[in-house]
């Protein structure tokens, strides 16, 4: 995983995590970064100096920190789990349920459901507000 140092047009600065120099590339290329304190689309990498490990090994701000990975798993199971709660599953209908809505051609709700990429791309270049659920806890029979 890389930590990236993001900022949108309005200075508002944020961290992004992603799995390779490419993902990020590919994420602001298809216009799915957004701030998340003003819903900026221009965001951009802030100059950052890159982590260098010395020979002796200590403990640093890019290294895990357990206690803060379940923090964060546990904020993004509230928020699934509330969604799945409170919004309809309109299942692969979901591109056009979210157009229909964002049209004003059916009932403002919220809603979750199953989108290609292609599907997601077309909708954040109309403006359509949508966003990635979180993943879901791993199967029993997913773990080792």
């Amino acid at each position: 995983m890389i930590k990236y140092a993001l900022t949108c047009e309005h200075d508002h600065g944020f961290e992004g995590w992603f799995g390779s120099s490419a993902d990020f590339d590919d994420q602001q290329g298809r216009g799915l970064l957004e701030c998340p304190v003003c819903a900026s689309k221009a965001v951009r990498k802030q100059i950052m100096a890159p982590a260098v490990r010395g020979t002796k090994r200590t403990a640093t701000a890019a290294e895990p920190n357990p206690q803060m990975q379940a923090m964060m798993m546990e904020a993004m199971g509230r928020i699934r789990r509330h969604v799945e709660e409170n919004f309809d599953d309109v299942g692969d209908a979901f591109a056009r349920e979210a157009r229909a809505i964002h049209e004003g051609k059916a009932e403002e709700r919220g809603i979750y459901g199953q989108a290609t990429p292609k599907e997601v791309r077309e909708l954040v270049e109309d403006g359509v507000p949508v966003a990635p659920l979180p993943p879901g806890p791993p199967k029993k029979s997913e773990l080792n």
